[in-house]
């Protein structure tokens, strides 16, 4: 079977799994799909018995076409089993009443983009030794809080790719913001935007978009690439703890084999539930996708209606990895439910992007049957970190308090009784402060201070990537308006060929 990959917007992009990787985005805007995927089924008896780097060996075996089986083994092993998580597996799966939590925290920083980014390096080096790659590579990613240090952390000192960072300055933590300013690497820079997420997002995908930039940077010897979702290379990673959670239940006797379950996932930009749903065409029983929003309900919309809107009200909320309007891997679940027409997926991102809307018709949301959407507000997320704890001694964080709520809707409105995991997306003292007022009230500490005071109350430890956070130099202090980028990119790329 041939492999390859093409642009959402243009069969005629169509590029080996390395060159994808490698250039993140397609260069009409679109993002790279597999177009064998609905031709792959991998055998359950496969994934019986295995750990989780054996699964994702299975995994990125079917879908890395141009990787040897040494290549893609020495990635898993350098990600998953040189250190750089907290236990013997890089995930773990807890049971919490009549539900269960798949931990993706873990990792080096905290938040489940480790599961994909501390791999993403490996597969990126390799990729340049594929293809004889000779340019330096400029990793431009924006970042809604946790893609941007588990990027960092990922990319810190590799040789010959360098990474530039933006975050909206006041829309992340105050720890997703000090782990990102203290980072070390002389080939990293983080800048604070003055805008909300999508400004960042919108000006990563324009500058990567941008022919006289890239001319500009060609001259220097470099080329842009994303560690961004929207990269293939970051979204294949995450299809293999579906899989892993999946095996997990059923080697412990909580589910039968074939057995459906549902996932609930907690997302703004679409590439983690997204991932789930290449799970299910893979052949992994899935029954649901639940899709939990916060206030930033337009994915909720979306999935009710059909209609997909941006034009509303932007909220900053204590899940600000969620705090999204233009979910860029929706683009991806379009291509697949329109059938891969190209032409129909241009149209519908050219309506979004001139009128900040588009409709999907009721035809194509029959076949999005496998997704629900819901939401919850903040008074609803704080009320579901407070019951975790208080009824089952649990620490959420409020991305995943989110989908316990959307998850207990669910319930109440379908009366489905299948065994469902959530995806538990960050560590709760990441969010600290959120995480203790929700239990034990108002606090005068510092957002460094009460994590001591949260660690103390419930008999938790703060992760060892988090303690000490205080007492860190920033190495960081750039800021820019949403119109600087640009420049500030340009800026980087000659310090970097200095």
């Amino acid at each position: 079977m041939k492999k390859s990959y093409h642009s959402t917007r243009s069969k005629d992009i169509s590029v080996s799994a390395s060159q994808g990787i490698l250039q993140g985005l397609a260069p009409d805007g679109g993002l790279f799909v597999p177009d064998f995927i609905h031709q792959l089924k991998l055998s359950p008896d496969s994934f019986k018995g295995k750990t989780y780097g054996q699964m994702a060996k299975i995994i990125f075996g079917a879908f890395l076409n141009d990787f040897s089986q040494e290549q893609i083994d020495h990635a898993v092993q350098s990600a998953y089993y040189s250190g750089k998580f907290s236990k013997d597996e890089p995930v773990a799966l807890k049971k919490v009443g009549d539900r269960y939590f798949l931990e993706l925290f873990h990792g080096p920083t905290c938040a489940f983009k480790d599961m994909a980014l501390t791999i993403l390096p490996y597969l990126m080096t390799e990729s340049m030794k594929i293809t004889d790659h000779q340019k330096k590579i400029m990793i431009l990613t924006a970042t809604s809080g946790d893609t941007g240090k588990a990027a960092l952390e990922g990319f810190a000192d590799v040789a010959d790719i360098s990474i530039l960072v933006f975050y909206p300055k006041d829309g992340v933590s105050t720890v997703q913001e000090k782990q990102m300013l203290t980072q070390a690497g002389k080939n990293t820079c983080v800048i604070g935007v003055d805008g909300n997420f999508d400004d960042t997002q919108n000006g990563v995908k324009e500058i990567l978009n941008d022919a006289a930039i890239a001319k500009e940077l060609d001259s220097d010897g470099m080329i842009f690439s994303s560690a961004n979702s929207i990269n293939i290379g970051r979204l294949l990673p995450q299809v293999v703890y579906y899989f892993y959670s999946y095996y997990k239940l059923l080697a412990d006797g909580e589910i039968a084999d074939g057995e459906k379950i549902n996932f609930v996932v907690p997302t703004g930009n679409f590439g983690n539930i997204l991932a789930g749903y290449y799970a299910q065409i893979l052949g992994l029983p899935i029954n649901k996708l639940i899709c939990a929003s916060n206030a930033n309900n337009v994915l909720t919309d979306f999935f009710t209606s059909g209609s997909y809107d941006r034009n509303r009200d932007f909220y900053k909320t204590s899940s600000p990895s969620m705090d999204i309007l233009i979910s860029s891997n929706l683009e991806r679940l379009l291509f697949d439910l329109y059938d891969g027409d190209t032409t129909a997926i241009s149209d519908l991102m050219q309506s979004l992007k001139s009128q900040g809307s588009y409709r999907v018709s009721p035809a194509v949301m029959d076949k999005a049957a496998i997704f629900y959407g819901g939401y919850a507000d903040e008074a609803e997320t704080s009320m579901a970190i407070k019951s975790a704890f208080d009824d089952f001694n649990y620490l959420m964080d409020p991305h995943t308090a989110v989908a316990d709520k959307v998850y207990a809707d669910y319930v109440k409105a379908s009366g489905d009784d299948s065994k469902t995991v959530i995806l538990s997306t960050a560590s709760p003292y990441k969010f600290g402060r959120s995480v203790y007022e929700s239990i034990f009230g108002q606090s005068p500490e510092d957002d460094y201070a009460i994590l001591d005071s949260l660690a103390q109350k419930t008999g938790t430890e703060i992760p060892l990537p988090l303690k000490d956070l205080a007492t860190k130099d920033n190495k960081h202090q750039l800021q820019c308006g949403k119109n600087g980028m640009s420049q500030a990119v340009l800026e980087f790329s000659k310090q970097q060929v200095k």
